[in-house]
């Protein structure tokens, strides 16, 4: 167990050495320590100055270059036609599914609305009541920024709702 940890210790700083390197992999070359303290604990370096540090032998990194960039598809893609048994929706069952879906929205927004309406009545533009196991000072504080973010929550669900209705044909 303690051999996996000590490689997976030096995997990674191997790993660490490669990813803060500026100047290539020179840095990561210059070498790695093994340290080790009076309690027996281990630690990898990047200077050997401590006492009790030993350098290590690491294999040449080996380093790959980037594929190459393919070049960007323009507007010049050509859009597939649909296959011949692509099953096809009649124009009055789509109509009736759109409308079906924008009374659903408009049912969702009135219910949003009356959540909305009575999360104000119970803020009281930032003075709510306070009830009564609200003794402390910082739970009342606690309730009314959970109010103020279901406000703004609500709001923002109102909002998309709204474009929801706006998109629809």
């Amino acid at each position: 167990m303690k051999q996996q940890l000590a490689a997976l210790k030096l995997a990674l700083m191997v790993v660490i050495a490669l990813s803060t390197t500026t100047v290539g992999h020179a840095y990561a070359q210059s070498g790695v320590y093994l340290c080790i303290d009076q309690n027996g604990k281990k630690e990898y370096k990047n200077t050997g100055e401590t006492r009790g540090c030993k350098k290590i032998d690491l294999p040449d990194i080996t380093t790959f270059s980037a594929p190459p960039k393919m070049p960007a598809a323009g507007p010049s893609r050509k859009s597939t036609a649909t296959p011949s048994d692509f099953p096809k929706v009649d124009g009055t069952v789509q109509k009736e599914r759109d409308n079906d879906r924008k009374q659903i929205l408009q049912n969702e927004l009135k219910t949003e609305q009356l959540k909305l309406e009575n999360l104000q009545k119970e803020y009281k533009n930032g003075q709510p009541d306070r009830l009564g196991n609200e003794r402390n000072y910082a739970k009342y504080q606690e309730r009314v920024k959970g109010l103020e973010e279901a406000i703004h929550r609500s709001q923002r669900n109102m909002e998309a709702l709204n474009r929801e209705i706006g998109n629809m044909k």
